[in-house]
């Protein structure tokens, strides 16, 4: 087993601070597959009551980047990602609708290889007026070297579109963007192996490094928001669940805030 050069960071370790700041000092190939959910450019409000969530649970510190320098910082954390993938590494990214061209403008620009453009259809959006509500993410799947990369057809027929609901953590506190464990499960089932080491430069909640470790794999996120930081430390900490309950489509679907028009 090969021992990746993690620079001055430890294996299965949380480091609050700037991606910008901390992916450079990462060793070239010393990560196997990364997976996060990085800010999308919008102009979102981290208490804003979507989904019916009570507010006061809803953890705020959301930092987003602004919409004219979003090109640039994808170009810039998409090129140390590049540098930081073994050989045989590959990327999975969550973006939203309205800055895809910056990502997959980035993803060329870093080197990559985009293998699959992958949606993830959750069970409803914000409700609108003026405009088809949004029910989906897009995740690109890339690669470093499209002729040798990590990939496990765990299904017999795998599709692009994958059907997996939101995840309800009722009467506890929550960050507003968190990844579905059953999500990043599938994720690493098909792209990487039992010791790899998975990294989250954007790790918000915490899911990535939760599930990493519940599947055998070794971990390392970054996170600037000092919120969310402690969140994320505190779920592996054991205070908050790995997942929640994931309302299976049966139940009541109520009214929701109004989104943008």
């Amino acid at each position: 087993m090969r021992s990746p050069d993690l620079g001055p960071f430890s294996p299965d370790t949380l480091y609050h601070g700037d991606a910008l700041d901390l992916l450079p000092l990462l060793g070239a190939g010393s990560i196997d597959l990364i997976v996060t959910d990085p800010p999308f450019a919008i102009d979102f409000r981290a208490r804003k009551m979507n989904y019916h969530r009570t507010g006061s649970r809803v953890l705020e510190g959301y930092r987003e980047i602004p919409g004219h320098e979003y090109g640039q910082f994808t170009k810039q954390w998409m090129e140390e990602a590049f540098r930081v993938l073994s050989p045989t590494g590959s990327m999975y990214v969550f973006s939203g609708w309205n800055r895809l061209k910056d990502v997959l403008c980035g993803l060329d620009d870093a080197g990559f290889t985009t293998i699959n453009h992958l949606i993830w259809k959750y069970q409803f959006g914000v409700f609108t007026r003026k405009k088809f509500v949004t029910s989906h993410y897009h995740i690109l799947f890339a690669v470093k070297d499209p002729g040798n990369y990590v990939f496990h057809k765990v299904e017999h027929y795998p599709e692009d579109v994958w059907v997996i609901n939101r995840e309800y953590w009722k009467g506890r506190k929550k960050t507003p963007t968190k990844l579905p464990s059953q999500l990043v499960r599938r994720i690493l089932a098909f792209s990487s192996n039992p010791g790899d080491m998975v990294l989250d430069p954007f790790i918000g909640s915490g899911t990535v490094a939760v599930v990493s470790r519940e599947m055998g794999r070794h971990f390392l996120g970054f996170e600037v928001v000092d919120e969310y930081f402690r969140f994320a430390q505190e779920r592996l900490d054991g205070g908050v669940p790995a997942g929640a309950r994931e309302r299976d489509g049966s139940g009541e679907r109520k009214e929701h805030a109004e989104g943008e028009n």
